[in-house]
């Protein structure tokens, strides 16, 4: 088979078909950033390692809202917010940080109605972006064009207990912060189509270790319809483009669904969690899948024999006729051996080839 560009490499697999190879990518926290910096002299892995895919997104305001009226007990020193008012600060464990969530005390939808949300809309946050999807699609790479979420966004403005709570027993308070929210989405996810996105990357951490967090009737109440309509306003926008869908954890339970409302990709499929090889047995005819890498296992405490051993298991049982995207199933943690992460990419280089 004739070499492919890294853009047909990674659309001809996330649409089930068999590429010249398995095409690959890795995400690094910044400890693991600063091993390969040692022990490459490089800066960029994707470029250093050959990853296919490259992103797009909206621009961030320079300013953010004045959110100190929803921390009336102020905030710890080094506090840094999103868009959306939620504050991280520093915990002094590696890059991991504490979270603070400025809608804990709003009671009313009135208070939620008061809450400075975000807009996506303005002209200048999002008027590059077919220019940068055009300027990588020439230089060759797969586009993924970056969504978010909808249930990690809700539950970390509200703290999650509050918003499971208000989902059960304030059906208005939910549905205030979840449609706002998804408001949000289906613009974002429409423009990044309409730029000619090859992936529209989206994704929810509904998985625990064995089960979701919260009931399938719950996840197919809240959350199925809001990412029907996420899908469908990009879908509509452009129909090649492939949805991508990313929870941690067992999903297992509403697969099915995701496949029904309109997604081409799972994300990250941890093999601690789920079968690949039993997935793509079920499911690899509708469904691509992106990871398979465990970082609770393999990544951390194999041996770099055991990581190429379990890259060669996941291209024959998981990336047979396509399908298939390697890379670990989350960032590498700083535990993570360099020789691991070189052992990783040489072994998709060598088993990886159809």
């Amino acid at each position: 088979m004739r070499e492919m560009s890294p853009r047909e490499r990674v659309v001809t697999a996330m649409r089930r078909e068999q590429p010249d190879r398995v095409p690959k990518t890795a995400g690094f926290t910044p400890a693991i950033q600063e091993k390969f910096e040692q022990a490459t002299g490089h800066k960029s892995a994707a470029e250093y390692f050959g990853f296919e895919t490259r992103g797009i997104g909206f621009k961030r305001p320079d300013e953010l809202p004045d959110f100190s009226p929803w921390y009336p007990d102020g905030v710890p020193e080094g506090t840094i917010f999103s868009e959306y008012g939620t504050g991280r600060y520093p915990c002094g464990f590696y890059h991991f940080t504490g979270r603070l969530h400025p809608l804990e005390r709003a009671e009313t939808v009135a208070d939620l109605e008061a809450f400075p949300w975000p807009d996506y809309t303005p002209t200048w946050r999002h008027e590059h972006l077919e220019e940068s999807c055009a300027q990588l699609h020439e230089a060759g790479w797969a586009v993924s064009g970056s969504v978010g979420h909808i249930w990690e966004s809700a539950w970390q403005i509200t703290r999650m207990e509050k918003l499971m709570e208000a989902m059960v027993f304030d059906h208005d308070f939910a549905s205030c912060v979840f449609d706002h929210i998804t408001d949000n989405q289906a613009f974002v996810a429409r423009r990044v189509a309409e730029a000619g996105a090859d992936i529209i990357h989206c994704g929810d951490d509904i998985g625990m270790q064995d089960r979701l967090m919260m009931s399938p009737a719950m996840w197919r109440e809240w959350l199925k319809p809001r990412w029907r309509r996420v899908i469908k306003s990009a879908k509509d926008a452009n129909p090649d483009a492939l949805a991508f869908y990313h929870s941690d954890g067992d999903v297992r339970e509403v697969i099915e669904d995701l496949i029904e409302i309109g997604f081409d990709i799972l994300n990250p499929v941890q093999p601690e969690c789920m079968d690949p090889a039993a997935l793509k047995r079920e499911y690899g005819d509708r469904l691509a899948f992106w990871g398979c890498i465990g970082t609770q296992t393999t990544m951390p405490f194999g041996t770099p024999d055991e990581v190429r051993e379990t890259v060669r298991w996941t291209v024959e049982n998981v990336g047979q006729g396509g399908g298939l995207l390697i890379a670990p199933t989350h960032v590498l943690e700083p535990e993570v051996p360099w020789e691991n992460i070189e052992a990783l990419f040489e072994a998709v280089d060598t088993y990886g080839r159809y």
